[in-house]
């Protein structure tokens, strides 16, 4: 659905995508992952066919989005990371007016909106005005938004980005769905539980580069360790007890709040903390998550 080959991205001497390589299979949940400034979102305005790629080679749908940025267009759908529905038509009236930009007939278009605010569970908010709506309900009339077309390709940049938990579950549940229908799913985005529950595959870029590429279990595997102790001793301590307890795990991050420790077994290390008479005001033990493999391939946080 999606190759690239040493596919860049420069903006006058800055180079935000520096020839990376990225295979979107058919159906498939794949997903983009890197803290700010990383070229996330360079690549998916490429991808999308609105942004002329700079250097290397990107075919969507098989199409060159040099020469087909129009037919492109046609069959991908995009939620861009803010919301942009026009706040002075009512919910079905958002729908409808983005129907006829296909240049759709007005059956049809009416149609699949009834379709759509069924499946993103609006249908009772449809005469109601955008500036009503939750934050939650705004983004599900977003993603409604971008499937008038029924897309091939579905593109969401932080898809649940400001949502509390529950409407991130509504959310991630109607992306599911999609994907089960057979559309191939492309996304940007800052949280780690977010990849891990949608994404099949998944990239971690850094400053315009690919450094890890795979499943989320694959990746976690890979780049770091079943479990992780968490330590949380007093502000300014935490550097001084990481050489301490070094030899403990297989390494050991310095958290400006906490101590991670990375090892097979979480309970031992804790014991072994007690026995050389250290004593964290709090203590927890669980398994190994992409955050951890962030902290391994960037040294940084999702949100830095």
């Amino acid at each position: 659905m999606i190759l690239a080959r040493g596919l860049r991205k420069s903006f006058g001497d800055f180079e935000a995508v520096k020839g990376i390589d990225v295979d979107v299979r058919r159906g498939e949940a794949f997903g983009f992952l890197g803290p700010n400034g990383a070229g996330k979102s360079s690549t998916m305005r490429m991808v999308a066919a609105v942004s002329p790629v700079s250097g290397g080679e990107l075919r969507i749908l098989g199409m060159d989005p040099a020469v087909d940025g129009p037919s492109i267009r046609a069959r991908v759908g995009v939620c861009p990371q803010e919301d942009t529905l026009d706040t002075e038509l009512t919910v079905r009236d958002n729908l409808y007016v983005y129907g006829r930009y296909f240049g759709l007939p007005r059956k049809e278009v009416r149609s699949r909106v009834d379709e759509l605010l069924e499946f993103v569970q609006l249908t009772e908010k449809s005469g109601s005005m955008v500036e009503d709506l939750s934050g939650g309900m705004k983004r599900r009339l977003t993603i409604a938004r971008s499937l008038i077309n029924r897309p091939d390709v579905l593109l969401l940049d932080e898809p649940t980005t400001g949502l509390d938990p529950q409407a991130r579950h509504v959310v991630w549940d109607r992306l599911f769905r999609l994907k089960q229908q057979g559309v191939t799913l492309v996304l940007t985005t800052h949280y780690m539980d977010e990849a891990e529950q949608l994404c099949d595959r998944l990239v971690v870029m850094d400053k315009g580069v690919i450094v890890a590429e795979g499943s989320p279990l694959e990746l976690i595997r890979a780049h770091s360790t079943r479990e992780v102790a968490e330590l949380r001793f007093g502000v300014g301590e935490h550097d001084a007890i990481a050489e301490k307890v070094s030899d403990l795990g297989d390494r050991v991050e310095v958290l400006p709040d906490r101590l991670l420790v990375y090892s097979e077994d979480g309970e031992e290390v804790i014991a072994k903390v007690h026995e050389r008479g250290l004593q964290p005001a709090a203590v927890l033990v669980r398994r190994s998550t992409l955050e951890d493999v962030f902290l391994r391939l960037t040294g940084r946080t999702l949100v830095d």
